[in-house]
């Protein structure tokens, strides 16, 4: 086995089969069945604070990706057996193994953890110490590794975090975010931590922490590769704004109902179930317009206005409602795809709701700039050059379609 050092060129080939939420948008395309590929960031830490055991003690639970910890861990002590021990624990998918390589080397694996966790009390840093052993579970069908930690804190002052765990600079991977969730000191919430704002004190205000939220889901679409696609489908397909609103709207609503009851816990899918449904849903939306054009190009002249609806229910023909019932059907697949880059499992309140729907929001924010940028420009080349604007039209939604049955098969069969 190489040394981790040595390893650092070849840890795509190690982690792009185990990324949580997702890879940046380029380096999403080539990743295939992961959840990586269809999220905006490469890996994602969950933390949890809550009320230690005793006074002026906070109790933490961490959940890292196994494998990105192994690797980090390994290379940051120059550790190389638990990077031996680890990497083949993960490669044989034996959690009692996976478990048993960081029990080994509990004090290598605490000793990244600490130099890069932090919890404080006032101006304090908190004592940070290892309760119990590693257990094993699964976000999104990845391996996460869950380490329990106890903080002794001064009693009475308010609780700060910071988390630069797996930072860019280790060259594994890019823009790690900590989901944080909190119940302590009188404070509970939500928050999202990452490199440009590595600090986050329980006593933040609550449209600080909407605001994060309201980032990050922006962010999740924008850097989400098939999402834009699947957007850029929809729009490929209308040819008159009031289809695209309507479909739009459509795809709002419904992946608006499955996010809430997804990042709730009260009803989600296996990640295995949902990538490829998702890609499967890029390439039939974007093949829907293709179809159309094909039945209505009767001769040379048809084709200039093969996409033209004909009279229906808000301007919309039989096939348009045909294609906004699909659009619906895979939204409702979409928004469990968007849950799982928060991971929150706690149960209902009203400041996780409002986390929840302020993510919402920036994701509609950005899908409404998408659209407000490429329909006008397509919609003034239909003007101007309609027979243009179909080869366009029909090339971006072949393209498109190609794209998803590629990660559609990939995704089936867990092909990098």
């Amino acid at each position: 086995m190489p040394s981790p050092r040595s390893r650092r060129h070849r840890v795509p080939v190690l982690i792009a089969g185990s990324a949580a939420v997702g890879a940046a948008i380029l380096s999403g395309v080539g990743v295939g069945a992961t959840p990586a590929s269809a999220h905006g960031i490469s890996s994602v830490v969950y933390a949890e604070l809550s009320e230690g055991q005793a006074a002026g003690h906070v109790g933490v639970e961490l959940q890292l990706e196994y494998d990105l910890f192994v690797v980090s861990a390994a290379d940051a002590e120059q550790v190389d057996p638990l990077f031996q021990d680890g990497t083949e624990a993960w490669e044989y998918g034996d959690a009692d193994e996976q478990a048993a390589a960081l029990d080994a080397y509990a004090d290598t694996a605490l000793a990244y953890v600490s130099d890069r966790f932090t919890v404080s009390s006032g101006t304090e840093r908190c004592e940070l110490a290892q309760v119990g052993g590693y257990d094993i579970t699964e976000q999104q069908g990845v391996p996460y590794a869950i380490l329990t930690l106890d903080a002794a804190c001064a009693d009475g002052d308010e609780i700060a975090v910071t988390s630069t765990l797996f930072p860019d600079d280790e060259l594994y991977v890019v823009g790690t975010e900590t989901i944080l969730t909190y119940d302590v000191r009188g404070s509970s919430g939500s928050a999202v931590i990452d490199a440009d704002n590595p600090e986050f004190s329980v006593g933040q205000s609550l449209p600080e922490r909407l605001w994060e939220f309201f980032v990050l889901g922006g962010e999740h679409l924008l850097f989400g590769i098939d999402h834009i696609l699947f957007l850029l489908a929809l729009i490929a397909g209308s040819r008159r704004l009031r289809e695209i609103v309507v479909a739009a709207t459509a795809f709002t609503v419904a992946h608006s109902i499955t996010f809430i009851l997804a990042a709730l816990q009260i009803f989600t899918l296996p990640a295995d179930v949902i990538e490829p449904i998702i890609a499967l849903s890029i390439a039939v939306v974007a093949a829907w317009p293709l179809f159309r054009i094909w039945r209505r190009k009767r001769d040379a002249d048809a084709d200039a206005d093969a996409l033209s609806p004909t009279s229906g229910p808000l301007g919309i023909d039989r096939g348009g409602w045909i294609r906004l019932a699909i659009v619906f059907l895979f939204g409702l697949i979409h928004g469990m795809g968007f849950a799982s880059a928060l991971g929150i499992d706690e149960a209902w309140s009203w400041s996780l709701l409002g986390s929840l729907l302020v993510f919402n929001v920036g994701i509609e924010a950005v899908q409404v700039a998408i659209i407000l940028v490429v329909f006008p420009l397509l919609a003034l080349l239909r003007r101007r050059s309609p027979r243009v604007a179909l080869w366009v039209s029909g090339l971006l939604s072949a393209g498109v379609a190609v794209f998803g049955l590629v990660w559609f098969v990939q995704r089936i069969f867990g092909w990098e």
